[in-house]
């Protein structure tokens, strides 16, 4: 359910996760938004999409003998399947909780976009799969270059491979699993693959919509979620940060959102 007292979620559009009747008619150009990428990262991201791919389907052609004939080394898939959503809810947390959007490289391209997410999650599906996906590709490509390097060369080779495989063969497609959790009526397969957990379901990611944000930050699978909310994961970890450094947790993803809040002031929270 959506907390209808939460002027963040009362923003979301109806495309996305539905908003309150009383925030229907707010224009959502209101809305901060994602940025709109040059045509040289457009084709940075297109590069790196095909780069990727191919990498993985090398990868998959070595690695698929070996689970064949090892059948239990499929464990050791789907442990590097879990390590993929435990990266993801670490990457979202991280974007979440520190820093500042003004910061180098990653203020822009990691931490903004998940704040602006936030208050117009909507505008995400407007992003295409290049757009969607381009960023999470391009670091791909040093990790499975990598492991087509080493397998040849380590003992440990063919058990890295299968590792790898699930890290990037499914952790590549992160940001898509999280649009398809956003969609009311993703295609019929997708919707299979949701209600049986396979990947991020839109009921367990609407979990993290809910102010204050602060759970479900695993977005490939959503496997990692309920394990690590029981222990207290995040919340430990944030509080063993703010003891080693003194810095308090979202202080600059608060001011993120008062910021818009304001700009938006009688438009899009009434």
């Amino acid at each position: 359910m959506i907390d209808r007292n939460d002027p963040v979620q009362s923003a979301l559009p109806s495309e996305s996760f539905p908003r309150s009747r009383a925030h229907r008619s707010t224009p959502l150009e209101a809305l901060p938004a994602h940025d709109e990428f040059s045509t040289s990262t457009r084709v940075l991201e297109t590069t790196s999409i095909a780069a990727a791919l191919v990498l993985l389907i090398l990868l998959i052609v070595r690695c698929l003998p070996l689970i064949m004939s090892h059948p239990a080394s499929l464990l050791v898939w789907i442990l590097g399947v879990v390590a993929a959503d435990f990266g993801s809810g670490m990457i979202h947390w991280f974007a979440d909780t520190w820093g500042h959007e003004t910061m180098p490289v990653l203020g822009r391209r990691l931490l903004r976009p998940f704040r602006v997410h936030h208050l117009n999650p909507g505008d995400f599906l407007r992003r295409d799969f290049i757009d969607c996906n381009g960023d999470v590709a391009l670091l791909q490509i040093p990790i499975l270059a990598l492991t087509l390097f080493l397998m040849d060369r380590v003992s440990w080779g063919g058990t890295l491979g299968t590792f790898c495989m699930g890290l990037c063969g499914v952790g590549m497609f992160t940001n898509q699993f999280h649009q398809w959790a956003h969609q009311r009526s993703p295609a019929p397969i997708i919707r299979w693959l949701q209600r049986r957990g396979v990947v991020l379901s839109r009921a367990q990611h609407r979990l993290h919509h809910r102010q204050p944000h602060q759970q479900a930050y695993c977005i490939t699978t959503g496997w990692c979620n309920t394990p690590l909310e029981k222990i207290g994961f995040f919340s430990g970890l944030e509080r063993l940060i703010t003891r080693w450094t003194g810095r308090q947790p979202r202080a600059d993803y608060f001011e993120f959102i008062s910021r818009h809040q304001e700009k938006g002031s009688g438009n899009h929270f009434g």
